[in-house]
């Protein structure tokens, strides 16, 4: 049976970059919201380093995040995010979740 898979991405600026990355990810909140299989997509600001971003994202199933990754605005995301920050990806299962 399909499960909700949460992706958890750890984004840090390169030097000069914060705006740069602060519109990219801003880019993709509208239309990875829209997508049939998102449930979630939150953009956190780390308090301590501001530099530092947290894309917080849930999905109905694996065939959501497979058709997320296949859309053009996170392809596009894909092709950038290299020059503007350094990046760390979780795609977490759930176990014990309310």
């Amino acid at each position: 049976m399909p499960h909700p898979v949460k992706i958890v991405a750890v984004l840090t600026a390169l030097p000069g970059q914060v705006q740069a990355l602060k519109a990219l990810l801003d880019g993709m909140l509208t239309p990875s919201r829209a997508e049939a299989g998102n449930l979630r997509y939150d953009l956190w600001q780390d308090q301590a380093d501001p530099a530092r971003f947290v894309l917080d994202e849930l999905y109905v199933d694996q065939a959501a995040v497979t058709a997320h990754r296949a859309t053009p605005h996170f392809q596009d995301y894909l092709s950038r995010i290299g020059d503007v920050a350094e990046r760390s990806a979780f795609v977490l299962d759930p176990l014990a979740v309310t």
